[in-house]
């Protein structure tokens, strides 16, 4: 969308009825969706919404409980299997190489295929690539299927979230049902903890087995729930915009995490990451080009959602980042058991969980940008405090439970005002390409911040074989690392939201939708 066009919208916008549900500009070639049903904007829902939502939250449960087991696993599998803590890096950004290079296909494809048909066949993939996952006794083949399901996730994450945002309207239903969804993330997550703690004691095998009931019984009840939806009738197949952005992404995310074992100036590493460049500018290219795009880049102008995208980053990417070395320094390092770790972090996920109910309540009062700003707040100050208060022995309650309890805040008031900012004033035919677009942002970045700080506690991805004896101060570097992101990532949220204090005579809907330079 050219500036012209996007200065025409926002004058559209502002004049017209700020209570509808689709403010973002279409491309002609959009086809006119229907609105949502009329019980899913109030506050009673029918037994069939909830039904739906109960899906969807199964599916949010279900990934939570698999990314935290098998962070509590990485010891004990890697102990089993020799494998380095650069290779143990591999175990978690083998999902991420397939989700995240897969995610903005898998959102643009349930929109034109329908999001029913592709939840119900990825949730399918998944559930397959977790049995096998199970049973194979290799490091190499383990991997492989951590990059299957993260390419079956690819397309559940962005096709649930979408249904979701379609089902319910903008506003305080669609802020409501995301508070839920957000609940059921935050449990799985604590759930996958304990549970985690408890298999590994019977063998890691367990922690990738444990997902299998669960993606069956969402199988089952999203067939049986889940309306069907046609395909889009407008619209052509952007197949050389498909190929680039996804071998691009694949590339780039690949690229990433294979760095610190490479070296991140060897000549592999930076043609890799030249080749993967231009396959992104090829798309970009032609996405401008061709009369159907793939990706409406219209929504990158958007600076409401750009700063969610940079905000999903900063969370994801220190988190999963401070996740990892808190695993290997409180079992490697202090020599606690799967269980007792888990119990550590616990109250992170705790706090998610039994917050995020009142989040949605939180973002219809305050706005979005406020509790972004706030979630970052808290996010920056506990990683600060364990730089600060962690050392060689600490105490827990002094140096690591203000830490979880700081970071269960930041994510509670954060998700959900983050995914509600990144989808909101987006038409129903674009959901699928705006959830993929923030969760593609979560990975990827993710697998950025953690290949970094891979390098940075494991010597620069140098070391050959598993870390012995390591302490506090091998993990120094990695705590600056994700706090100066954390602190980078505040800065940029809370500049824009200064700007919008001293310009409150803008009407809402114009701030948000100021095209980014």
């Amino acid at each position: 969308m050219c500036i012209d066009c996007t200065r025409t919208y926002i004058r559209a916008v502002t004049t017209s009825d700020l209570t509808s549900p689709n403010l973002a500009a279409s491309s002609p070639a959009t086809p006119v969706t229907r609105p949502a049903p009329p019980e899913a904007s109030g506050t009673t829902w029918s037994p069939r919404l909830w039904g739906i939502l109960a899906v969807l939250c199964l599916v949010m449960f279900l990934d939570g409980l698999d990314v935290s087991m098998v962070g509590v696993a990485l010891p004990s599998l890697g102990h089993e299997l020799g494998l380095s803590t650069s290779s143990l890096q591999w175990i978690v950004n083998g999902y991420v190489l397939g989700y995240g290079g897969l995610l903005l296909l898998g959102g643009r494809t349930a929109d034109l295929l329908g999001r029913r048909r592709v939840f119900l066949i990825a949730l399918a993939v998944f559930a397959i690539a977790s049995l096998v996952g199970g049973l194979v006794d290799n490091g190499t083949l383990l991997i492989a299927t951590r990059f299957v399901k993260g390419l079956a996730a690819a397309f559940t994450a962005p096709t649930a979230m979408s249904i979701l945002t379609t089902t319910f309207r903008e506003g305080p239903a669609r802020n409501r049902a995301l508070s839920i969804f957000s609940v059921f993330g935050a449990s799985g997550y604590s759930s996958g903890l304990i549970l985690g703690g408890l298999l590994t004691t019977a063998g890691w095998r367990w922690t990738f087995l444990m997902p299998v009931p669960f993606a069956l019984i969402a199988l089952v009840a999203g067939i049986a729930l889940i309306p069907r939806q046609p395909r889009a009738t407008t619209g052509g197949h952007d197949l050389l915009g498909a190929a680039t952005l996804v071998s691009g992404t694949m590339l780039l995310v690949y690229s990433v995490v294979a760095a610190p074992d490479r070296g991140w100036t060897s000549p592999l590493t930076l043609v890799s990451f030249v080749a993967a460049l231009a396959l992104l500018a090829a798309f970009v290219v032609t996405e401008r080009r061709v009369r159907n795009p793939l990706v409406r880049l219209g929504l990158l102008r958007v600076g409401s959602i750009v700063r969610a995208n940079l905000s999903i980053v900063t969370v994801f990417g220190t988190y999963l980042s401070f996740q990892f070395m808190m695993t290997l320094f409180l079992q490697s390092a202090l020599g606690w058991t799967p269980l007792a770790m888990a119990l550590a972090l616990l109250p992170t996920g705790l706090i998610v969980a039994f917050g995020s109910p009142v989040v949605g309540r939180l973002v219809d009062r305050y706005g979005t940008s406020r509790m972004i700003g706030l979630a970052l707040t808290s996010l920056a100050l506990g990683y600060v405090w364990f730089l600060f208060a962690g050392s060689d022995d600490p105490t827990y309650a002094v140096a690591i439970l203000p830490s979880t309890i700081l970071l269960g805040l930041g994510f509670a008031f954060g998700f959900t005002a983050i995914m509600s900012q990144a989808t909101e004033g987006v038409d129903d035919s674009e959901q699928g390409l705006a959830s993929g677009l923030v969760q593609t942002s979560a990975q990827v970045g993710a697998a950025l911040v953690l290949a970094v700080t891979t390098a940075l506690v494991a010597g620069g991805g140098e070391a050959s074989g598993a870390v012995e004896a390591p302490n506090f101060h091998q993990f120094h570097s990695g705590l600056v690392l994700v706090t100066g992101i954390a602190l980078l990532g505040l800065a940029v949220t809370t500049v824009p939201l200064l700007r919008s204090s001293r310009g409150e005579r803008l009407p809402l809907r114009e701030r948000d939708f100021t095209p980014v330079p």
